[in-house]
């Protein structure tokens, strides 16, 4: 029997991508119950294919006993496209479907933190306008209430 596709989902993170597996259904069923591949055979390994401009590159083999997880491949080049396509198998099943290709674009660190510096400089320009336009009002009070004070006199 062939072990089905893991479901994988993909997104970005500074010169990273993080890849989220969900290992495949079993079909296999006890008491009426359908048992996950963990509690099967207690952990499976996968293979993750990685892709881009140089070629696929075929990263170590890992092991999980989670049905659900999380793998980040780092030091990627960032702005760059890659793809990732994952197998999952076990020691006594080999044969298994490799999941469809998902691409994203690696984040680039500079550029997260040119937004953040961009937004802590907006914020301090626009606490200068304020401060300045609260100041030219400030002053505008005492100096129509310098000139109408002599009118008042009078």
């Amino acid at each position: 029997a062939y072990l089905g596709p893991p479901e994988v989902n993909i997104t970005s993170c500074p010169n990273c991508i993080n890849v989220t597996i969900k290992l495949p259904t079993s079909h296999y069923r006890e008491e009426g119950k359908l048992k996950s591949l963990i509690d099967i055979y207690s952990y499976l390994y996968y293979d993750i294919t990685l892709k881009s401009l140089d070629g696929e590159h075929k990263r170590p083999r890992q092991e999980t006993t989670e049905e659900v997880f999380s793998t980040v491949i780092e030091e990627l080049y960032p702005s760059r496209n890659y793809c990732v396509s994952v197998v999952v198998a076990t020691t006594l099943n080999s044969h298994s479907t490799p999941s469809p290709w998902k691409c994203v674009t690696a984040g680039s660190e500079a550029q997260h933190g040119g937004y953040h510096e961009v937004a802590v400089a907006g914020a301090v320009c626009v606490s200068l306008i304020i401060a300045a336009v609260l100041k030219c009002v400030h002053a505008a009070g005492f100096i129509f209430q310098k000139i109408s004070l002599p009118q008042t006199l009078v």
